[in-house]
């Protein structure tokens, strides 16, 4: 599937046919100054790569968490470069996710190296500027409702955090410089100051 979008028009939505995992590979790897999430629905959803800044914050989160889960060797934590195959037939990527090992392991060997078809545990997005905020809201409470035990948006933009959970309403914090995980996560402690300050400034 190849076409041409101008950057000034990201993100956008297409209507797409149903695709396979592999058709869906194929489609990233024609474009691979782009990035693609599926909505439930069919659409596809075109964004452009994230500007330094966001990349940045990206990376500092994934770390952070990805260091704390390789001190306790329970799970495994993938960043903003990796989509999952959702329950509800979404392919979705987070800038930062954690799922159990245990659940990776019950899965069929001959999938690892493909998609995965499952939901993580845990998920942080980090809203960037051209993020639509209730876009994002429906992504968040996507990722509860097809499994996710923990949600974190963060946005820079207000400093504020909204914490999702199963059954419960949203919980909005503001002002915070750390932030503490819980359920899946306990134990782990997010240092919000590279997000609030990426530079350092």
């Amino acid at each position: 599937m190849t076409f041409s979008i101008g950057e000034a028009f990201l993100p956008a939505k297409l209507t797409a046919p149903p695709m396979t995992d592999e058709e869906f590979e194929a489609l990233c790897s024609e474009h691979p100054d782009l990035f693609f999430e599926v909505t439930a629905e069919g659409e596809l959803i075109v964004m452009p790569p994230a500007n330094p800044i966001a990349g940045g914050r990206q990376r500092k989160v994934a770390t952070q968490l990805g260091n704390w889960s390789d001190a306790r060797t329970d799970g495994y934590v993938t960043d903003a470069a990796t989509g999952f195959v959702l329950p509800n037939g979404a392919r979705r990527a987070p800038d930062a996710a954690w799922t159990q090992m245990a659940r990776i392991r019950a899965m069929d060997p001959a999938q690892l190296e493909g998609a995965w078809h499952l939901c993580p545990d845990f998920v942080i997005e980090i809203r960037s500027g051209s993020d639509r905020v209730r876009a994002l809201r429906e992504k968040m409470q996507e990722w509860i409702d097809n499994g996710a035990q923990l949600a974190w948006l963060l946005d820079p933009e207000t400093r504020s955090v909204e914490i999702y959970r199963p059954n419960a309403s949203v919980q909005i914090c503001t002002s915070l410089e750390t932030l503490v995980g819980e359920g899946p996560v306990a134990g782990f402690v997010l240092d919000l100051a590279p997000v609030w300050n990426p530079l350092g400034q």
